[in-house]
């Protein structure tokens, strides 16, 4: 390998002005010996790569994620990058998966304004998928595209370019794969060339904890506001987690795979946390224990008033506090099958327990449509929820939020990450059985 000055447009003179070692076949890529399309795709990364201090690329060894699967008419400039990569016959060196599409029309329950204004922000999403298809999409849209029944379940160590926040925070911890929270479009530039820029999670370096987060409340804490908790405090850097082996089982049990997953996105957006080591659960703590840490870490003890604190710390956006709930979305990100079952389960059961047959709040449990399918085979199951109210989607709630018009209404939801990013109001996982059940917020434990 040599060190090289990466090209800018060609009669420009332009550069990044720092140089990165490329390997003989990328330099030829980047004198445009195969394209103007590609040559385009490797400037692109290698700029990016330089941005964050990136010496070389390193072969991805995964399929990809990307986190943009809305088909939004202010994308020109994207769509047009597509068409350029579609026209030269290129696609990604392996399939790759999306996050949820914005829209559910045979499952979700849509007024005619909110069907024009859906049609207005994603009326490019027929023609976007196709272009994803082009490039090597596969049928799977979800945030969760690492469950078993998604498929894209990245091996342990694998470089990966990914770029959805909840998925990159848990392949990177759970899985112990390697991928950086990469930016929309380098998502699918890395893996159309099969390469990403070396640097960050990628390294073992950067995956060195920062801070030590002692857990030391009483009980199992909720998964969602411990994870917001975390990610308020650590903001970007990477923390150690102790105290949560006395309640959860091995990182392979259903029940904490679920519970890392929802912890792992609400620190990836109460912050922007894109790994997590948790002691003697998580492969590389239970393979490195508390070698992982810097010298010089920091130190965090949540309890069970810091986390009171937290919560009481967030503010409700509706236009009354003391509306009447209107919509209820649980699953962002989306559920694991065992999650569905379990809702389900309990929401039927506190029905049973007031003597009430149907949900006074209309509820939506959103899962991966795989999972979804595995979960309409249960059949009694399935049609007792249906009777009761409880409706199922493999929508983003996030996009169903993103309409202007869902302002107005008040919406809740057990999700920090919704929450952050909605005027969705949070509730405990209790209180949001209450408020569907009950169809109020009065005498919240809030």
């Amino acid at each position: 390998m040599r060190a090289i000055r990466t090209a800018g447009r060609r009669g420009t003179g332009e550069s990044p002005g720092e140089a990165m070692e490329l390997a003989p076949e990328e330099h030829a890529i980047l004198a445009g010996e195969r394209g103007e399309a590609l040559r385009k795709a490797v400037d692109s990364v290698v700029r990016y790569g330089l941005a964050f201090g990136a010496r070389r690329l390193v072969e991805i060894e995964g399929g990809g994620h990307l986190v943009t699967s809305f088909g939004s008419g202010t994308m020109k400039p994207y769509y047009a990058m597509l068409d350029d990569l579609i026209a030269a016959g290129l696609r990604s060196a392996r399939p790759f998966t999306a996050n949820p599409r914005p829209v559910d029309y045979a499952n979700v329950r849509y007024g005619l304004v909110d069907h024009l204004a859906l049609r207005l922000l994603y009326g490019k999403q027929k023609a976007y998928e196709s272009q994803l298809t082009r490039l090597g999409l596969r049928d799977a849209f979800s945030c969760t595209c690492y469950l078993p029944e998604v498929g894209n379940t990245p091996r342990r160590d694998a470089v990966l370019a990914w770029s959805e926040s909840s998925a990159v925070v848990f392949a990177n911890s759970v899985l112990g794969a390697r991928t950086n929270r990469n930016a929309a479009g380098i998502d699918l530039l890395c893996n159309v060339l099969g390469k990403a820029p070396l640097f960050g999670l990628l390294t073992d370096d950067g995956r060195r904890a920062s801070w030590l987060v002692e857990v030391r409340t009483q009980a199992l804490p909720e998964a969602q506001l411990l994870g917001s908790t975390i990610g308020q405090r650590v903001v970007d850097a990477v923390p150690y987690v102790t105290g949560l082996d006395r309640f959860l089982e091995p990182a392979s049990d259903d029940a904490t795979v679920g519970y890392l997953k929802d912890m792992g996105a609400a620190a990836a957006s109460n912050g922007a946390v894109g790994l997590y080591h948790v002691e003697g659960i998580t492969p590389e703590a239970a393979a490195e224990g508390r070698g992982l840490l810097l010298d010089a870490y920091r130190r965090y003890v949540v309890d069970d008033d810091e986390l009171a604190h937290v919560k009481s710390g967030y503010p409700v956006l509706w236009k009354r506090s003391d509306a009447v709930p209107r919509l209820c979305f649980i699953g962002c990100p989306h559920l694991t099958h065992r999650q569905v079952s379990e809702w389900t389960e309990r929401i039927l059961d506190a029905l049973r327990q007031t003597g009430r047959v149907r949900l006074e709040v209309e509820t939506y449990l959103c899962a991966a449509p795989q999972v979804l399918e595995v979960f309409r085979r249960e059949g009694p199951t399935l049609a007792s929820a249906l009777r009761a109210g409880l409706r199922f989607t493999s929508l983003c709630p996030l996009m169903f939020m993103a309409n202007p018009l869902v302002e107005r209404r008040a919406v809740v939801t057990n999700s920090a990450k919704l929450r952050t990013y909605s005027t969705a109001r949070y509730f405990i996982d209790d209180d949001v059985v209450r408020v569907v059940v009950e169809g109020t917020t009065k005498a919240s434990k809030q």
